[in-house]
């Protein structure tokens, strides 16, 4: 299970950003220790990759299709 858990591609959009609000919750919760908020730390970054990854080609592909949608001479 912890190779799922650190293989971004496995991860939908809603499911790493679900991920990362509870890191996040968790870092500012406090209570851990050093180690532990470390660790939150650099799993927080993994899945705000994924994250900025799946935005980003969402935004291509709409770049994309609504540059399908011009064509010269149109307007």
């Amino acid at each position: 299970m912890a190779q799922a858990k650190t293989d971004g591609t496995a991860l939908g959009y809603e499911q790493a950003r679900d991920e990362l609000i509870d890191v996040v919750r968790r870092l500012e919760t406090g209570g851990t220790t050093l180690e532990e908020s470390l660790a939150l730390w650099e799993r927080g970054e993994e899945l705000a990759k994924v994250c900025r990854g799946w935005l980003e080609g969402a935004r291509a592909r709409l770049d994309a299709a609504l540059a399908e949608g011009t064509e010269p001479g149109e307007g």
